[in-house]
């Protein structure tokens, strides 16, 4: 992914030439919208601080949450100059009008961690950079690739099988191919916001969720009566989108991006290393709090997902990279 490290670099590189510290450090606004200071997000943010800063050259203010608690506000930080990188989901970017992200959304399309590194460091990665650099009007670029963990059902109810989601009322997206898959599965998609769905478990306004374990568990979903069941599904390898100002980009010199990108890859890997060592923390703790843990033979839901993928890519021009996708098992 030495393209989109590059691009990460030097986006970051370039926000920053916009404001300098003091000291005449070139200053970086980078953001993400979890609260949680010891997320995952956190960690590769503050490794992306550490690293910058070691030389001098750079100072880096790192938001948690605290310019933006949602992707609508980060971007519009983005754009207009109130930050220089932020992090992001596929899904807020189709709804910005770049429907090919989407491909990241697609369910069951990565097998496990490496295969998606595979994918998303390598040159569907950077062809999907260059689509989103294209079809944002050239105002920012994708720079990293970062995760937000595997997702999986939790609910009332074990799932063993499709049969066991009919009528289910699940929180989860409500449109575009996440939505189609739960209901063609026979569930039905139901919008919560996230901070109330603690209480829309408990009180039956959903009847199950989904998500990875490092975000279900601190919310203590798993301790309620329509969390308690966890089932393994492994759905969703998810992507998340750092993105730089392109305006930032601009600004940097080569040596400049050349320092600013060895502390984007550092960061990237520190993320990632925190979300893989904390699903399996966090696995640990909701079993000890009570949940009930359980892995369905997934084939039939990989075959329901990827006549999904064939339908959405067929319709969006991207047969080929979702090809390309599943050649790199």
């Amino acid at each position: 992914m030495k393209k989109v490290l590059a691009l990460l670099v030097a986006a970051a590189l370039a926000g920053c030439g916009e404001q300098e510290a003091d000291s005449g450090a070139i200053n970086i606004i980078a953001a993400h919208n979890q609260t949680n200071i010891s997320s995952p997000y956190q960690t590769g943010m503050l490794k992306l601080k550490e690293v910058a800063e070691q030389g001098g050259e750079f100072s880096v203010e790192v938001h948690a949450g605290t310019i933006g608690t949602n992707e609508n506000e980060l971007m519009e930080k983005l754009v207009l100059g109130g930050a220089d990188l932020v992090l992001v989901s596929p899904g807020f970017m189709t709804s910005a009008g770049i429907d090919e992200v989407d491909l990241f959304s697609l369910l069951y399309l990565f097998d496990d961690y490496e295969h998606w590194e595979t994918v998303v460091d390598g040159e569907v990665g950077d062809k999907m950079a260059d689509i989103i650099f294209a079809k944002s009007g050239e105002k920012y670029r994708v720079v990293g690739y970062w995760s937000a963990g595997v997702r999986h059902w939790y609910g009332k109810q074990p799932v063993n099988s499709l049969d066991d989601l009919k009528q289910m009322k699940i929180r989860t997206q409500t449109s575009g191919v996440v939505s189609q898959f739960w209901r063609d599965a026979g569930a039905v998609p139901t919008s919560v916001a996230w901070a109330e769905l603690y209480q829309a478990l408990s009180s039956n306004v959903v009847d199950a969720s989904e998500n990875a374990y490092p975000y279900l568990v601190p919310m203590e979903h798993h301790k309620t009566a329509n969390g308690k069941y966890i089932s393994e599904t492994g759905h969703d390898y998810t992507t998340r989108l750092l993105l730089l100002r392109n305006a930032t980009w601009e600004k940097l010199g080569d040596e400049q991006r050349t320092r600013f990108m060895a502390a984007v890859h550092q960061a990237t890997q520190a993320e990632r290393q925190a979300i893989y060592t904390e699903e399996s923390q966090y696995k640990q703790q909701a079993i000890e709090g009570g949940a009930i843990v359980n892995t369905p033979d997934r084939q039939p839901f990989m075959e329901l997902a990827q006549g999904i993928q064939q339908q959405w890519a067929e319709r969006h021009g991207m047969s080929e990279l979702v090809e390309q996708i599943r050649q790199a098992r």
